[in-house]
C-alpha cells in the first residue's frame, strides 16, 4: 500500500517523519480555500481537509492523508495573511489573547474517507511592537495560519498551549496514526 501526502507543507512531510513515515509521492491539490457567508471554523477546517482529499487522485493500493490548520479567534478564521500589513493585524488580534488552532485531516482509501479535527487552545504573550517588527521582518508569518508557526521564531510569543502541538504545527500526529491504522495502512512493522 502506497501513502500518498495531499499536501505540499514541509512541516507535514517532517511531522510524519518523527514517526518514521515517507509518503511515496506527494500530490498538494488546488482547491477553493475561501470560507463560506458566516461558516465557522471547526466546520471549515473539516471542510477543507474533506474537500483536500476528494480533489486528489489516487490508484487502488494508495491512501491519501489531507489536512488543513485553522487559526480561529473566537468566530474568526484567520487564514493565511496576504501580507505583512495583514499578518501584522493578525498577530495585533491575537496579542495577548488565547485562540484556537483547529486541525482536521482527512484520509481517503478507494471510497472511504477517515476523519478527524482535533483543536488545541494557545495563548499568546502581549506583543511589544519590537517583538511584532522583528519577528515581521523574518518574513516567517508567509504561508503560516494566523500569521505565525509555533516551531519558528513566534515560539518566543507562546507561553502556553493545552493540546496537541503536532498539530498546531500542522498534523496530530496520534490521530493520523489512528486513523492512517483505521484505513489500512501499517504504520508499524513492515510496509511494502
Amino acid at each position: 500500500m502506497k501513502l500518498i501526502l495531499g499536501s505540499g507543507s514541509p512541516r507535514r512531510l517532517e511531522l510524519l517523519a518523527q514517526i518514521g513515515l515517507k509518503p511515496d509521492a506527494i500530490r498538494a491539490p488546488d482547491i477553493d480555500e475561501t470560507p463560506h457567508k458566516a461558516e465557522q471554523p471547526r466546520p471549515y477546517c473539516a471542510r477543507m481537509a474533506r474537500e483536500k482529499v476528494a480533489a486528489v487522485p489516487i490508484s487502488d493500493g494508495e491512501v491519501v492523508l489531507c489536512a488543513d490548520t485553522t487559526v480561529a479567534l473566537g468566530r474568526r478564521i484567520m487564514g493565511k495573511p496576504a501580507d505583512a500589513g495583514e499578518a501584522a493585524e493578525f498577530l495585533l488580534a491575537l496579542s495577548g489573547r488565547r485562540h484556537r488552532v483547529i486541525t482536521a485531516i482527512a484520509i481517503k482509501k478507494g471510497d472511504k474517507i477517515w476523519e478527524r479535527d482535533v483543536v488545541t487552545n494557545v495563548k499568546m504573550k502581549r506583543l511589544a511592537d519590537i517583538e511584532l517588527n522583528s519577528y515581521l521582518a523574518t518574513d516567517d508569518w508567509q504561508g503560516k495560519a494566523g500569521g505565525y508557526a509555533i516551531q519558528g521564531p513566534a515560539s518566543a510569543f507562546i507561553p502556553w498551549i493545552s493540546g496537541s502541538f503536532s498539530a498546531v504545527v500542522g498534523l496530530p500526529l496520534a490521530e493520523t496514526a489512528t486513523l492512517l491504522l483505521a484505513a489500512g495502512y501499517p504504520v508499524y512493522g513492515e510496509r511494502s
